[in-house]
């Protein structure tokens, strides 16, 4: 077994990862009737998308003697209304400014980031765009 989630009432869960014990509590958004003090559970697929991709790019990149150590993500989940579910992801990758790469590096994180397991299940009408600074290319890649 992978987890269990608990409804607490008020429109809260809490899941609790069984391997480690370690616990995460949702909320139903302000705009879905929730108090949103918690991610809610769309926020977490769109964040799985961008954990999972830079877990992918880090066995990579450890695979090449990468140092990505201090790259963050910042994610946009667009939801639609009717009916209710997310549209898209938007993901803008920051790499380490001291990181340098040749563009065959650049390619294999990139591929890694575009092929995670999250990424892979990601329903085809969520659109997905991700675009990537990488510091020291001389041109800016981006995909999706």
């Amino acid at each position: 077994m992978t987890s269990t989630v608990i409804y607490e009432g008020d429109l809260r869960t809490v899941a609790l990862h069984i391997a480690s014990g370690t616990t995460i509590e949702t909320d139903a958004p302000v705009d879905n009737q929730g108090k949103g003090e918690r991610f809610s559970p769309s926020d977490l697929v769109a964040t799985a998308l961008g954990s999972c991709m830079l877990t992918i790019m880090g066995q990579k990149a450890r695979d090449h003697r990468i140092d990505l150590k201090g790259t963050r993500i910042e994610i946009q989940k667009i939801m639609k209304a009717e009916p209710r579910k997310m549209s898209g992801i938007t993901l803008t990758f920051h790499l380490p400014d001291n990181l340098r790469l040749n563009e065959k590096q650049i390619i294999i994180l990139q591929r890694a980031a575009e092929t995670c397991p999250v990424m892979l299940s990601i329903h085809p009408e969520i659109e997905v765009e991700m675009n990537f600074n990488w510091p020291t290319a001389a041109e800016k890649f981006s995909s999706y």
